[in-house]
């Protein structure tokens, strides 16, 4: 069992009967969802699941799991997902790859998220190894942009995956991928960014992780907020 898979099942511990479970994305989410239709067929465990992308929807499916849409849900019990950096104050960032909106929507209507990642992805700082991927209104781009310049803040806009036009979020946003000055506090950029117009959402996700699980050579150790 490799390292993803043990924090996976770990994070599936959490999961009771009768839950509403966010499913994250991306190698490590797999698992989880994997587990989850273990459990459910192995254990009789009953949960309902909201997916943060098509790709996690199509997986629980795939193995059975009943689905409901974003759309029908004000809470959930609990959301399991990875995350491309992590600070000591547990400060997250996300969103490089998949719906940083849905992810940020089920952090947010938690009543746990659970962060399930290894020891790569520990930083001192915000945007320490990633650009901070922010989603904007498609006509307001270069007004926030500029605005964001103003701060200090250096970047452009998303190409796709094929370089021939810009990448678009599932619900037609443009992603500005930009860097800031590393003295910025987390608090601190994500009120800047969150209070500059134009912009959707960010990747930053601010006081909304409760537990961290961290796999290193097989062990598991438990963050918490």
């Amino acid at each position: 069992m490799n390292n993803k898979q043990l924090v996976a099942i770990q994070a599936a511990t959490y999961v009771k009967d009768g839950m509403l479970i966010g499913l994250g994305t991306g190698s490590t989410a797999n698992y989880f969802i994997e587990e989850l239709a273990r459990r459910q067929r192995d254990d009789g465990l009953k949960v309902t699941t909201v997916a943060s992308s098509t790709i996690s929807a199509n997986m629980a499916q795939s193995l059975h799991l009943p689905i409901v849409a974003l759309e029908h849900i004000s809470r959930i019990d609990l959301y399991v997902d990875g995350a491309d950096e992590i600070t000591p104050e547990m400060t997250l960032l996300k969103g490089r790859g998949s719906d940083l909106v849905k992810e940020k929507l089920l952090a947010k209507a938690a009543t746990q998220f659970i962060v399930v990642a290894d020891t790569s992805k520990l930083v001192s700082y915000i945007g320490q190894n990633f650009v901070i991927p922010i989603e904007v209104i498609p006509f307001a781009w270069q007004l926030t942009k500029k605005n964001l310049e103003d701060v200090g803040a250096e970047g452009d806009l998303r190409p796709n995956a094929a370089k021939d036009g810009l990448w678009i979020s599932s619900h037609g946003s443009y992603v500005l991928d930009m860097k800031f000055d590393k003295s910025i506090d987390a608090k601190t950029l994500n009120d800047l960014i969150n209070n500059t117009p134009g912009v959707v959402e960010h990747g930053i996700f601010y006081g909304l992780a409760d537990t961290i699980l961290i796999v290193e050579n097989g062990i598991v150790t438990e963050l918490r907020a």
